[in-house]
């Protein structure tokens, strides 16, 4: 398992996702690990979620990341 911000957050990512992240430049990967980071600090139901299963915590708070990012 990945132990930098950047890796973990692809992890966490589908694999059809993790392609697109990682094909953009390593400046804007960092910015959405960071913002993917943040997510998960800051929100109450992902904290319960990660309790329950972190794989998937971690996996809504990417999808939020790359969604909020879309809009």
């Amino acid at each position: 398992m990945p132990d930098d911000t950047v890796g973990r957050f692809l992890a966490a990512l589908s694999p059809e996702d993790r392609a697109g992240v990682a094909a953009r430049p390593a400046e804007e990967q960092e910015s959405l690990a960071e913002a993917w980071e943040q997510e998960l600090a800051g929100d109450d139901e992902l904290d319960v979620l990660d309790e329950l299963s972190p794989a998937e915590a971690e996996a809504e708070a990417a999808r939020r990341v790359l969604g909020k990012g879309r809009d």
